[in-house]
Formats: structure tokens, sequence, C-alpha cells
């Protein structure tokens, strides 16, 4: 039987900072601007945190069903490929959180009078489910990085400043590239971790293509990236404050001295705990920062 233990670990919670995070700076973009709507930043963190959640068990379930997860692999159990519940359930599991992330959009679409983000939020679960499923998922041609910054990073921060705003600032333009980027890089680390299960399997993963030399530099270009993106809000937005977002790198130093001399198995697990703490830290900083008044 299923124990809700297996369930909370098949959620993955590794990966929810890359859920409260874009919310965290879109807002400090929003209250840059003058303007903060709780209860819309609340429904945005809704749609964010259940996506993701979302987005989890949909991989599991079709990772599973593929014999992707088959092979012994370092990191959180899987629940179709352990067998520790049917595929179905998890399915249906998958399916739940997209509907929690429906209906919270739905009452952001009617508070804002925005119907055209029903498209948007349409686009979303697409995107969540045929990262992994469907016939041909992208995220086997080498494109989940893509999805990652576009839509927890561009469509979430944006998004949650303009669902406060009715626009987007080119403040928080640039905090979506700062928390995309290190999103990916939280990609990049768990499909590092599983290179050598993905290449048995068949899964092309942009690392299995960079390879894993490839992959380490990747990493740090990402995280470079994100550094100078926390740069330009500060510039953008007159907030120097903002600045307090390059706290990311303090708890990355170490581990990416890891990654770069070549950490692999239950080492990269915990590269990856920090990525997520790291990107928490930055939209953390975003956030109060921008919030300072100039």
């Amino acid at each position: 039987m299923t124990t809700v233990g297996d369930w909370v670990e098949g959620a993955r919670l590794r990966t929810l900072p890359a859920a409260f995070s874009p919310v965290l700076a879109g807002t400090g973009a929003a209250l840059a601007a003058g303007s903060f709507r709780p209860v819309n930043a609340v429904l945005a963190l809704v749609v964010s945190l259940a996506l993701q959640v979302g987005v989890n068990y949909a991989n599991d379930y079709s990772d599973g069903i593929r014999g992707t997860d088959s092979a012994e692999r370092v990191g959180p159990q899987r629940l179709v490929g352990s067998g520790a519940a049917p595929a179905a359930t998890v399915k249906r599991a998958a399916f739940l959180s997209f509907g929690v992330a429906g209906l919270a959009g739905l009452a952001l679409v009617i508070l804002t009078q925005q119907w055209w983000l029903l498209l948007v939020g349409v686009a979303c679960v697409l995107a969540a489910w045929y990262y992994t499923g469907g016939k041909h998922p992208y995220g086997y041609l080498g494109l989940g990085e893509v999805f990652v910054f576009v839509f927890f990073g561009l469509v979430a921060v944006c998004g949650t400043t303009y669902v406060q705003l009715s626009a987007v600032t080119l403040a928080s333009l640039f905090a979506a590239v700062a928390i995309g980027a290190l999103a990916c890089a939280i990609l990049v680390t768990n499909n590092l971790r599983d290179i050598d299960t993905d290449v048995v399997s068949g899964k092309r993963t942009l690392e299995t293509r960079l390879g894993d030399r490839g992959s380490r530099v990747f990493f740090v270009a990402l995280l470079a990236l994100a550094g100078v993106a926390v740069v330009a809000v500060s510039a953008a937005s007159g907030r120097w404050w903002s600045l307090l977002g390059l706290a990311f790198v303090l708890p990355l130093a170490a581990p990416t001295r890891s990654l770069l001399s070549g950490a692999s198995g239950l080492a990269l697990v915990r590269v990856l705990k920090l990525t997520g703490i790291a990107e928490l830290l930055a939209a953390l900083g975003l956030l109060i920062g921008l919030s300072i008044p100039a």
C-alpha cells in the first residue's frame, strides 16, 4: 500500500523552491512599481506550487511506464518505477494537481478580468504534461531546460507581477531571467545525476547531449547568468537593495567547487538541494530589496 510518505517523496519537495521563488520575485517587482495585491499573490503561489507538484507526478508516471526509472538510480524514490504506486493512480494525482492549478488560475482571471490569461494557463498545463508525456516528449529531446526557463522563469515571474500590476516591468523581466536560470540549474543537477541511467534508457536530456563535463560547465554558466540578471534588476529598478538577491552565491560556493571537481551520486543530491535553497535566497533577496523605497 502506498503511504503518505511515498506520495510526499514522489512530490519531490527539493524542487518546490522553483515554485515559491518566481512568485516572491514577481511580487517584489510589483512592489517596486507601487502595487501589491496579496490575494492575487497567494493565488499565483497556489498555481505555481500545484503545477510543480503536477509536473513531478506527471514525470513519475511517464518515465515509469516507459521504463526510464527501472534502472537503479540515485535520489528520491519514483512511485511508478519502484512499484510503490499504480501508474494510473499517479496519473490521476498529476491531473488533480493540474486541476488545482486551473481553479486558482481561473480565480485570478476573474479577479483581473484578463481572460487571455486562460490561454497562458492551458499552455502551462500542456507544457507540464508533454515534458515527459505523449508520444514525443520534448524532455527526451533535450528541451527540458527551455520549458523550465520559460514557464518557471519568464511566465511565472512576469505573470505574478502582471496579476498585481496589470503590467510587466523591465525589473520583473530581469528578475525572471535570474529565477529561470537558477531553476534550470536545479534541472541540470538533477539530470547530471541521472545521466548514466538516462543514456541506458534512451532518454536524451540536454545533459546526455552535452556530456558530463559540458553539463558541469553549463551549470556554472547558468549561475553567472543569474548573477548578471540580479545586477540588471537593480539597475532597471533603481533599488540597489535588490542586490541582496546575490545572496544565492553563498550556499553554492562549496557545492560548485565540488561539482566542478567531479561530484557524483549522493554528492549531487546535496548540490541539488543547495541549488534549490540558492534560488529561494535569490528570490527573497529580490523581494526584500525591491520593497525598500529607492
